[in-house]
């Protein structure tokens, strides 16, 4: 059975949608991320499964019942949110606690439960504390503690590691994921953020102006993105007009600029039915510059010539010039990386390319 089940889910407010028609199963126990850019409507949907919303067309069923017309308070959620929403009058305990003084569970189950839930989060010891008193990152916790407190049968994340600092929230989304696959809660999370999705999410809905783009698991969602503005979004793609000139049952055959012709596995051209034009996807990582006169192997090599370089520590991005076309390579290095105005050759093999309609 599907833990959340979206049937032709829409939202509109006045003459503007923000959700257009669309429908979404996440199975029991995963982790389901909602992924795209401000706007985009994943908010949205995840405020329609919580009953903060009410769509406008469509049904939404948890564990398989009709919830439309069921509020929040009685749909058995845990829900975190980017600011948190702690009580600052309260201490940590009661801010845990405060759920399940209102589901009827006995006085005396109420403090284990609190404290089986702070060490889940690992804070164990920070019940009788304010949440003034804790850092971000703790306050971060004790959200979540007081989500899963309740022993929801759906877990809701908005955004809720945007506000820390960017070495915690690396931290904090490895701890997340553990807590999650240690109690076994399905969860959907909102992100605009590509790195925190690919990361944790089991299954990742992609969603672009109220649409939903592509559904899929990660290396799925990455490697063969179903369209453009998926190949963009998850990380940096270059996009290259190129024509199909063959197709056979293993492999997509396209001519393209500065590269020739390349055979492509079909699979990482799902949506090319037939010959014609086309757009060819060449993520920045998979081009790799060398010296001049550097064997390529099984790749095929260009000349070319650096621009810009962008240095990242571990890893440069460079924006090079092959004849006349401008192209990002993201490339590890060990010592220093290519100055701009460096000739070097440009290497790509085709099984590390994907294909989308033209």
């Amino acid at each position: 059975m599907s833990a959340v089940t979206l049937n032709n889910i829409a939202k509109r407010f006045g003459t503007f949608t923000a959700v257009h028609k669309s429908s979404l199963e996440i199975a029991e126990g995963a982790f389901v991320t909602l992924l795209g850019p401000s706007g985009c409507g994943k908010t949205t949907n995840l405020r329609m499964i919580a009953g903060l919303l009410d769509p406008t067309e469509g049904e939404i069923l948890i564990g398989g019942k009709r919830v439309n017309d069921v509020p929040i308070h009685k749909r058995n959620l845990g829900l975190v949110f980017q600011n948190y929403a702690l009580f600052p009058h309260k201490t940590v305990a009661e801010n845990v606690a405060f759920g399940l003084k209102y589901r009827d569970v006995p006085a005396g189950e109420i403090p284990k439960r609190v404290q089986d839930a702070l060490d889940l989060v690992q804070l164990p010891n920070v019940g009788e504390r304010y949440p003034k008193e804790l850092s971000g990152g703790q306050q971060q916790r004790i959200a979540l503690a007081r989500a899963i407190v309740i022993e929801p049968d759906v877990l809701l994340l908005d955004e809720p590691l945007s506000a820390l600092d960017a070495n915690l929230r690396e931290d904090m989304r490895v701890e997340l994921k553990r807590i999650q696959e240690r109690i076994g809660v399905t969860t959907v999370f909102v992100t605009h953020d590509q790195s925190e999705a690919l990361a944790m999410s089991d299954q990742i809905v992609v969603m672009s102006e109220g649409r939903v783009e592509q559904v899929g698991e990660p290396e799925e969602v990455y490697n063969t993105p179903a369209s453009e503005f998926v190949a963009n979004f998850l990380g940096a793609s270059n996009i290259i007009a190129a024509d199909c000139i063959e197709r056979s049952s293993d492999s997509v055959a396209l001519e393209a600029p500065i590269f020739g012709k390349l055979a492509i596995p079909v699979w990482k051209a799902p949506n090319l039915k037939s010959e014609g034009k086309a757009k060819l996807v060449v993520r920045a990582e998979k081009l790799l510059l060398a010296a001049p006169d550097a064997p390529a192997g099984d790749a095929v090599s260009v000349p070319a010539k650096v621009e810009t370089v962008d240095y990242q520590g571990q890893a440069v991005r460079y924006f090079v010039r092959a004849g006349d076309t401008q192209l990002q390579a993201i490339n590890m290095i060990d010592e220093h990386p290519y100055a701009a105005g460096s000739d070097v050759s440009l290497q790509l093999r085709p099984q590390d390319c994907a294909a989308l309609p033209g």
